[in-house]
C-alpha cells in the first residue's frame, strides 16, 4: 500500500508533539491541531525545542531539523484536517473529550478511506469507534512517552476495525520506524495491564509509610535493572494520566489492584502531577 504522506495530529502535548516530530523527521507532511492559538504556539515551541536538543546531542543534523520544521503546519480548526490520509488524536485521556474530537474528525476528513487512530492508554476502542460513521477505519494506536525514544506502538483493533485498517496502520508504524504489537481491545491493552498494578503498588508502599520514594526507585533500578523506578516513571507519565488509566481499568474489571490509591488522588487534586508540574513523587526544575 502507498505510504502515508499527509498526517494529522490532534493535540500537541507530550504525546502529540512527539508523534508529530517523529513523522516530520521521516519525510511526512504533518498538520497539528490544538484547541487555541496559545496551545498551538506552545506545541510549536515544544517540538522545536525537542529538535534543537537532538541537534545539540549530535543525534540530528541542522539540515534534518530544518527540513522537519518545514514539514510541520499548525491549526486550531479541525476542518483543516480535510485532506489528511491518516489522523491520530492525542488529546487528554478522557472518554468524552476523545469522543467529541473523533466525531468532529469523522465529519472533517474528506477521504472516506482515511484512518482515524486514537492514542488512548486505556479507553475501549469500540466505544470510540461506534461514535463515528467509519468504525471500520478507527483503530487504537498507543505510543509510549517519550515518543522519539520509545520504539513500541500498541495496535488495538476494535471488533469493528477492518483487517485492511490493521494492515495499513501496521505499515504506517513501520514507516515511523516503530515496532508494533497487536493488543486486545480491553482496558489497559498489553503493557498497561501489566504495568499499572506495579506502579500503583509503589504508590501504596509510600502511602503506608513502608518505604520512601527514593528507596523504592533505587531498589527497582539497581535490584531489577529497570531503567527508571516506578515513582519516577509515574512522574514522567503524569499522575493525572496514570489516575485516568487506573480508573478506566478499574471500571472495566473491578479488581482492587487497579483502583487508584487515595494518595494518588490527593496528589492530582493538589496539582502535583509529576515532571510537567515540577512536583510529583520527586521535584523537578520548572
Amino acid at each position: 500500500m502507498d505510504p502515508v504522506t499527509r498526517l494529522g495530529v490532534v493535540g500537541c502535548g507530550l504525546m502529540g508533539s512527539g508523534i508529530a516530530e517523529v513523522a516530520a523527521l521521516r519525510g511526512i507532511d504533518v498538520r497539528v491541531a490544538e484547541a487555541t492559538h496559545d496551545a498551538v504556539e506552545a506545541g510549536r515551541r515544544r517540538i522545536t525545542a525537542s529538535l534543537d536538543r537532538g541537534v545539540r546531542r549530535g543525534k540530528l543534523g541542522e539540515e534534518q531539523r530544518d527540513q522537519a520544521l518545514t514539514r510541520l503546519s499548525f491549526t486550531h480548526d479541525l476542518s483543516d484536517m480535510a485532506d489528511r490520509q491518516f489522523v491520530i488524536e492525542a488529546v487528554a485521556e478522557n472518554r468524552d473529550i476523545k469522543t467529541d474530537v473523533l466525531r468532529a474528525l469523522d465529519k472533517a476528513v474528506e477521504d472516506p478511506a482515511a484512518i482515524l487512530a486514537t492514542n488512548t492508554s486505556s479507553i475501549p476502542i469500540v466505544d470510540l469507534a461506534i461514535a463515528t460513521e467509519r468504525p471500520g477505519q478507527l483503530i487504537g494506536m498507543h505510543f509510549f512517552n517519550p515518543v522519539p525514544v520509545q520504539q513500541l506502538v500498541e495496535l488495538i483493533p476494535a471488533l469493528t476495525t477492518s483487517q485492511e485498517t490493521v494492515k495499513r496502520t501496521r505499515d504506517f508504524a513501520r514507516q515511523l520506524d516503530k515496532q508494533a504489537i497487536q493488543a486486545p481491545d480491553r482496558s489497559g491493552f498489553v503493557v498497561n495491564a501489566l504495568l499499572v498494578p506495579y506502579l500503583l503498588s509503589a504508590v501504596r508502599m509510600v502511602e503506608s509509610g513502608a518505604a520512601r520514594p527514593d528507596d523504592i526507585d533505587q531498589g527497582m533500578e539497581l535490584g531489577c535493572a529497570h531503567p527508571m523506578g516506578p515513582l519516577r516513571l509515574l512522574d514522567l507519565i503524569g499522575l493525572d494520566t496514570a489516575q485516568a488509566v487506573a480508573e478506566s481499568m478499574y471500571e472495566e474489571f473491578k479488581e482492587p489492584l487497579y483502583a487508584p490509591p487515595a494518595l494518588l488522588r490527593r496528589m492530582v487534586a493538589a496539582g502535583h502531577l509529576g515532571r510537567k508540574s515540577g512536583r510529583g513523587f520527586h521535584t523537578y526544575d520548572a
